[in-house]
């Protein structure tokens, strides 16, 4: 392997790790942010609409 195609693998390497760092700071803000709202009940007036749509 040429010094030049170990450059190109090295940076993909870093771009990589770069790209996982930021998806778990990603994964983690949002978790942080929505996870409280995700746990909530569905209200009773959204699950109303959706079943009249179903109906119809």
């Amino acid at each position: 392997m040429s010094a030049r195609d170990e450059k190109s693998v090295s940076a993909k390497k870093s771009r990589k790790r770069g790209d996982d760092a930021f998806e778990i700071w990603l994964r983690r803000g949002l978790h942080q942010l929505f996870d409280d709202v995700a746990k909530e009940p569905v209200p009773e007036e959204l699950l109303k609409i959706i079943e009249e749509d179903r109906d119809s």
